[in-house]
């Protein structure tokens, strides 16, 4: 590339070129940051009315950023979408997909948003989720569901669904995200993307936030790449002043790591849903056809399921989410200065903050005591391989609304909501059905990736298969806690093994 012809930049010339590839490019003065932040502006332009992905337009602030001076960091010149929640914006609305927090704007940047600053992206726009991350798919009532490039009539997937939306739709190559039962991960498996959840206490959450969903929530990105995963992290990563959780130990040179060639690992996989009962036939030939590949990448490839309790693992990550979505609703009033209303938030997330609310101290520390058992548990097991691989989700991507609550759930949860006269939900049968309800279906389709946020290990979504009317089907490994490197040199392999960089959705 030369100066004169990234002047004029394209779309097509601009989608080439990853993050890290941008990163080079105006450091080396081939490229100005301006005309970056313009190429992704008008693919922003072009796009977002149909797949409704930026729920906020950045692009003059934008501009004054570039036009101040950015910072001299790795990623300098980068134009890149933040998530509308896990993470605040200095001056910017915060609303994290919720009619409660319309007026809440930070004055601060998160610690995060900071390094992302000081890393030198620039901040295009912020993008669309679901209320307080807690369904499986991006479709808020506040912004409307965002839909996937690759079949505009089916979800996203979510929390992230709105970031992945954009990024497999060409408006940057990496947006960040963030993961605390798989919003990273089903997201970049429904449009085709990388999705790395790295490890508990890899990635700062303050300072207003000391941890989420007793542990389950990192954030990070979803890319095209797995080097832009690895450099986001990079630039990213390290516990912040006052963490709970202190960084996992060994080398954090994740750039160094996708430089390097992986050595043959043991990876044990399974075809069964982990907290579910069913598996779609594609994704088990995802995961089958990605077994092969390992095989005859010089790994050593075994089936081994993991030891997990599908009901009573549901059971207790609910538990946790419940307590957290009260803690929100909660905390919206400090926010805003408004005292939490039923109209101001969904059916599901009213419903489960009533829930949390009327929850026992004994129901989360039993839930709690279940996380670390698990945690045991895997930790044992996974001495005797480097790897596990299942498939991200249980079916391909679902059509919008599938998830939805019907009219009569609605009612349902409507009047569930009202009482309280229980003392303990989840020793009521009632309740108890109602919670199996509310998940049934989200967890269903997207059973996989929980055990991992419980854990806190690291696990990722690759995009390796695609359905025969052209869906994707990621495929998701879980590493050693800490193993990012691991994760990403495999990824690394994988994708020069099986690329899926220039496989554009028809948008």
């Amino acid at each position: 590339m030369n100066r004169s012809t990234l002047q004029t930049v394209d779309f097509n010339e601009y989608r080439a070129l990853d993050a890290t590839a941008l990163a080079r490019a105006i450091a080396a003065d081939e490229l100005d940051a301006s005309e970056a932040l313009d190429a992704a502006h008008r693919r922003l332009l072009a796009v977002n009315p149909g797949i409704n992905a930026v729920v906020l337009d950045l692009f003059a602030k934008a501009r004054q950023q570039i036009e101040v001076g950015l910072p001299e960091g790795p990623l300098r010149g980068v134009p890149f979408l933040v998530k509308d929640m896990d993470g605040e914006l200095a001056g910017e609305r915060c609303a994290m997909g919720s009619r409660s927090l319309l007026s809440y704007i930070p004055a601060h940047d998160s610690n995060l948003f900071a390094r992302y600053r000081a890393a030198g992206l620039v901040f295009l726009g912020k993008t669309n989720c679901p209320e307080f991350g807690i369904m499986g798919t991006t479709e808020p009532e506040l912004w409307g569901p965002a839909r996937n490039p690759w079949n505009l009539d089916h979800s996203t997937g979510g929390s992230s669904g709105g970031s992945a939306a954009a990024v497999a739709a060409g408006i940057v190559p990496v947006a960040h995200a963030g993961d605390g039962g798989g919003s990273i991960r089903i997201p970049a498996a429904n449009c085709g993307l990388f999705g790395l959840k790295p490890s508990r206490g890899r990635m700062p959450l303050g300072p207003g936030m000391g941890e989420g969903w007793n542990g389950y929530v990192v954030p990070h990105v979803v890319s095209r790449s797995v080097r832009d995963s690895a450099a986001f992290l990079q630039a990213t990563r390290g516990a912040d002043v006052g963490a709970p959780y202190a960084e996992p130990p060994g080398s954090p040179d994740f750039t160094l790591a996708v430089s390097e060639p992986v050595a043959p690992l043991r990876i044990g996989f399974s075809t069964k849903a982990l907290l579910g009962t069913e598996m779609s036939p594609e994704c088990i030939r995802a995961v089958e056809d990605t077994a092969a590949l390992l095989n005859d990448l010089g790994h050593e490839v075994f089936e081994v399921d993991l030891p997990i309790e599908p009901e009573e693992a549901a059971e207790a990550y609910l538990t946790v989410v419940a307590a957290g979505i009260a803690t929100m609703v909660a905390q919206t009033q400090h926010l805003t200065g408004r005292s939490p209303h039923r109209g101001d938030f969904e059916d599901p997330t009213w419903f489960l903050a009533h829930i949390g609310r009327v929850l026992s101290s004994y129901d989360l520390e039993r839930a709690r005591a279940y996380g670390f058992g698990l945690t045991r548990a895997l930790a044992d097991m996974f001495e005797g391989f480097d790897v596990h691989l299942t498939s991200t989700l249980a079916f391909p991507p679902v059509e919008l609304g599938e998830l939805a609550l019907s009219t009569v759930e609605r009612m349902s949860l409507q009047t569930l909501s009202r009482v309280s006269s229980v003392t303990g939900p989840l020793t009521d049968p009632v309740y108890r059905q109602a919670l199996k309800q509310l998940a049934g279906e989200s967890l269903s389709r997207s059973p996989n990736t929980q055990p991992f946020n419980m854990t806190g290990r690291p696990a990722m979504s690759v995009p390796l298969h695609w359905t025969d009317q052209g869906l994707p089907v990621g495929v998701q490994f879980a590493g050693r806690f800490g193993a990012e490197g691991t994760l990403l040199q495999l990824a690394t392999q994988l994708e020069e093994a099986k690329p899926w960089f220039d496989r554009h959705p028809p948008l």
